[in-house]
């Protein structure tokens, strides 16, 4: 009963960070874990679908922009990963974390930088919280496309950044980042 558990997002500008909880089942693997970032979006999907039908349990998680904006974008990242193992429906004898830092856990944990390349049970986490960031993101798109998150995910592309210059930030945007903060003071002072 090793659970996984890694985050998604926390480099953009705008949308959630989205955290994932694993067990994987010993008797079912799964090839072609690792790292969500090495895979191309097709082979995350299929994975994806793999994951969730294969793994002994699987939870998905989040804290939104407000929560980033007012926590920081490590602690909301903490507080995801700590979300989704806590809603998986049994408590894990030992959660393996991505990076060098760990959530606050009731269970035994270890963190371990590279760890989504390195433990297949993180890689299924990294690929949920990807995969479940992006579908958000194409949602999002659709309510703001002139941001055009369908592209870039929210990442600060010239792109993305120009969007922002153009027209402002929207309500996913997080305010606390410094490409949206030095957009909405130049907007205040009417420049």
């Amino acid at each position: 009963m090793i659970c996984g558990t890694d985050e998604a997002g926390r480099g953009p500008i705008a949308g959630p960070v989205v955290a994932a909880a694993v067990i994987l089942d010993p008797r079912k693997p799964i090839v072609g874990i690792t790292d969500s970032k090495k895979l191309s979006e097709k082979k995350r999907l299929l994975l994806s679908e793999e994951i969730k039908a294969k793994a002994l349990y699987w939870a998905i998680a989040q804290c939104d922009v407000e929560e980033i904006d007012r926590l920081n974008i490590l602690q909301a990242s903490l507080l995801a990963m700590q979300r989704a193992v806590e809603a998986l429906p049994v408590l894990p004898n030992k959660v393996l974390v991505d990076g060098n830092k760990l959530p606050k856990l009731t269970m035994p944990a270890e963190a371990i930088v590279g760890g989504d390349a390195l433990e297949a049970c993180i890689g299924a986490a990294s690929i949920l919280a990807k995969v479940e960031r992006d579908r958000q993101m194409l949602e999002w798109h659709k309510i703001y496309p002139q941001y055009d998150f369908a592209k870039h995910k929210a990442y600060p592309t010239k792109l993305h950044l120009e969007a922002l210059e153009r027209y402002g930030a929207c309500p996913v945007h997080r305010t606390s980042f410094a490409p949206v903060a030095r957009v909405i003071a130049r907007r205040k002072r009417g420049e």
